[in-house]
């Protein structure tokens, strides 16, 4: 549904696709008795496919449409058939199109997303590869969780298990044991929320996530990245030899 409708909470885009195919429909008055009307609706539906809100988009497009280039003019009324066809045709093929361009634009997203994920995972083990102290690639890992996560801040403890937090755990969820129950959450929880460092099957310590309490969740994407940055920190802690918890 939200690929075919407008977002309320951007006026901007409301306006333009609202006022797009008003100002084009316009401009070809003086041309009306010179084109097709199918012409004339193929140039509209560019408009349609230009506009992120392309279901208002599309609907202003067939009503301009309608208004201005057919006949009687100046009415929200049609007489001839073919032009109730063409302007039927109009509204379904920009509904069509403009899904189509929201899918593209979500598609790149998802490209520019998974490759600064992947970006951010070789880094970090280029640091490690290059011979980086292990706190390097603990605070390495520090900085970029807080941008992946969208965190208020980081900070990493080594070596504790204190208090009972939420926990992000390997498959991305993030829940809170006490005793038998399980809270899972779809929104970060208050207060910190830990991501255990383990390497070689032993417990080095934790990341504790300081999250805008409330927000939702980010990506599960994100978070799998997220755990695979405390499991090379983990791998960077193995590899020097240094104190763990059983």
């Amino acid at each position: 549904m939200s690929g075919y409708w407008f977002r309320l909470h951007d006026p901007l885009a409301l306006v333009a696709a609202l006022a797009a195919p008003f100002v084009v429909a316009l401009a070809l008055v003086p041309f009306r008795s010179d084109l097709s009307a199918t012409n004339e609706a193929l140039i509209i539906v560019v408009v349609v496919v230009a506009r992120a809100a392309g279901a208002l988009a599309a609907l202003s497009a067939a009503a301009w449409f309608d208004f201005f280039l057919t006949m009687p003019y100046h009415r929200f009324t049609i007489a001839d058939g073919d032009d109730i066809e063409t302007a039927a045709l109009l509204l379904v093929v920009g509904l069509i199109v403009s899904q189509l361009a929201v899918r593209t634009r979500r598609l790149r997203a998802v490209v520019v997303t998974d490759a600064s994920h992947l970006s951010s995972l070789q880094e970090t083990a280029r640091l490690a590869e290059d011979g980086g102290s292990p706190e390097a690639v603990v605070e390495h890992v520090r900085r970029e969780l807080v941008g992946l996560l969208g965190l208020r801040g980081c900070r990493f403890e080594y070596g504790t298990l204190i208090g009972h937090l939420p926990r992000l755990e390997h498959d991305g969820s993030v829940w809170l044991r006490r005793g038998s129950r399980i809270t899972e959450y779809a929104d970060w929880p208050d207060g910190e929320t830990e991501l255990r460092v383990v390497g070689g099957g032993h417990y080095y310590g934790r990341f504790l996530l300081d999250a805008h309490a409330g927000r939702p969740l980010p990506a599960e994407e994100a978070r799998w990245v997220a755990v695979a940055l405390a499991a090379q920190a983990g791998a960077a802690l193995d590899s020097a030899g240094l104190p763990h918890q059983v």
